[in-house]
């Protein structure tokens, strides 16, 4: 992580803030092994296959929705080959040049009808709090920024009901009084930021 990205986080445009949040999210799933992929993630549904697979899917389609174009997550197609992990990072590149194009912002996002920066902060989280979900699976460490967790933590209160009823986030989960930042924000999504693989 260099100085000139986390300095970034300070700045709270959509793309600059996916720029630091994919930096630590494409350092884990690059370190992910093909033995790994079948393991179990904090996301119960997910093993860690299905997880980066997921992801690609959201970065994909959230690129379509900063243009302001219908996205599709109801085929799940397989991204997992060949030379994946370059692909998802290549990905999350034009990901970020897509939320950084004029007006991505401003208006409405495709077939979603929420307001395009709802859309964005939701992509946003989903790096995120998706990177820490990989590295807890395949025992990464993980130190998400702190200028981005509070961002989120203000951002994702206000999203939280409407992610509920779309089944975005689970249940909250409790998390202790000494809880930090971003403790706080794994029990909003319906983590439990203890969790470990074995």
């Amino acid at each position: 992580m260099n100085d000139t990205i986390s300095k970034t986080a300070t700045n709270d445009t959509i793309s600059k803030l996916l720029e630091v949040a994919a930096d630590r999210t494409v350092t884990v799933v690059r370190n992910i092994t093909d033995d790994q992929l079948t393991a179990p993630t904090p996301c119960a549904e997910y093993d860690v296959h299905a997880l980066v697979d997921h992801l690609f899917q959201v970065i994909v389609n959230f690129q379509a929705l900063a243009a302001k174009k219908d996205s599709d997550f109801g085929a799940a197609p397989e991204h997992l080959t060949g030379a994946w992990r370059d692909r998802f990072a290549d990905e999350t590149v034009r990901l970020v040049e897509a939320w950084g194009a004029p007006g991505a912002e401003e208006g409405t996002s495709g077939a979603l009808g929420m307001p395009a920066r709802t859309v964005g902060v939701m992509v946003v989280g989903d790096l995120a709090v998706h990177g820490w979900d990989l590295a807890r699976a395949t025992g990464q460490p993980y130190e998400p920024d702190a200028a981005l967790v509070g961002l989120l933590g203000t951002e994702f209160g206000e999203l939280a009901p409407t992610a509920r009823k779309m089944r975005v986030f689970g249940e909250p989960v409790a998390v202790g009084e000494d809880a930090g930042p971003f403790e706080a924000l794994l029990g909003a999504t319906g983590r439990d930021p203890g969790w470990s693989r074995s």
